[in-house]
């Protein structure tokens, strides 16, 4: 979202003093900001520092022209919107916000840089998804509709941009709050003591086989794998998450994880979790995951 300073300050005083943040037995409006604010805090941070360590004359020599590097820029800018925003918020409310942590993206060059970027864009849009059901102020969910808009322009953009649908699926998945901090938390290497906690936690990771062949689609069979550790105890199933509910396979275990056949339904950026029930998928069930899985249409 593209809002000037003044916009901003107006803005969250105007959220600020139609609702108040509301409390709730387990979380409140102001966890879920937070939650929010670490996300984009990523992102933000993200961009920063890919654009400073990658020029536009490397971004022209990996295919990408000016006017690809001044909306790329202009998506950086966003972000640090997004953050503005939401801290002013929090602070107008009088809770503490979330500061920005350190983080190690693992990119080496721009077309690496560029793909975590559309992953991490993918599950913004599944993150504010996922939390507007535990939204309880009407201001705040408009608020973070407002994002996840924006978000998904940046996703459908780069998507397109790097020779993939831009929207390949009618709609998108939501995730929890632990399944998108389980997709976070490998970017964050510390964060400051003074941050305050956060009602999330981080399931054990879950990543498909590097060396699957590309384009996965409809049908094929792949490997999940689970490095580090071993899933024991009774039968495992992969839950491919949808907003009209989960659809389970059989997870069969192998060497190193477990195979999974890729369900109808999917396509583009799908999300699978292992679980030990076949009938719903909750942070009681999880065993680990999610993994991300790019679907061919």
């Amino acid at each position: 979202m593209f809002f000037s300073r003044a916009a901003v300050l107006l803005f969250g005083a105007g959220l600020v003093a139609a609702a108040p943040v509301e409390k709730r037995a387990e979380i409140t409006d102001a966890d879920i900001l937070n939650y929010a604010l670490t996300l984009e805090h990523l992102e933000d941070t993200f961009y920063r520092e890919g654009l400073a360590k990658f020029t536009q004359e490397q971004f022209a020599e990996a295919g990408f022209d000016a006017t690809f590097y001044a909306n790329l820029k202009e998506v950086a800018s966003d972000e640090a919107e997004h953050v503005k925003f939401l801290t002013g918020g929090l602070t107008a409310a009088g809770a503490t916000p979330v500061a920005e942590c350190t983080y190690d993206f693992g990119y080496t060059d721009v077309n690496s840089f560029l793909a975590t970027a559309s992953i991490l864009e993918g599950v913004g849009v599944s993150a504010y998804l996922g939390a507007a059901a535990d939204i309880m102020s009407k201001t705040y969910l408009t608020a973070a509709g407002s994002i996840l808009t924006v978000e998904a322009r940046h996703s459908a953009y780069l998507r397109a941009k790097l020779g993939k649908s831009p929207f390949p699926q009618p709609f998108d998945a939501p995730l929890s709050l632990n399944e998108v901090y389980s997709l976070a938390s490998p970017f964050i290497t510390s964060c400051p003591s003074t941050n305050p906690a956060l009602p999330v936690k981080a399931f054990p990771a879950l990543a498909l086989d590097p060396t699957t062949a590309a384009p996965v689609k409809t049908g094929d069979t792949v490997t999940l794998l689970t490095s580090g550790y071993t899933v024991t105890g009774g039968k495992v199933y992969a839950a491919f998450i949808a907003v009209t509910g989960p659809t389970f396979v059989e997870a069969t275990p192998v060497d190193g994880g477990f195979s999974v056949m890729i369900p109808e339904g999917f396509a583009g950026q799908s999300y699978v979790v292992l679980t030990g029930c076949n009938e719903s998928v909750s942070d009681d069930t999880v065993v680990a995951g999610p993994a991300i899985i790019e679907i061919g249409n």
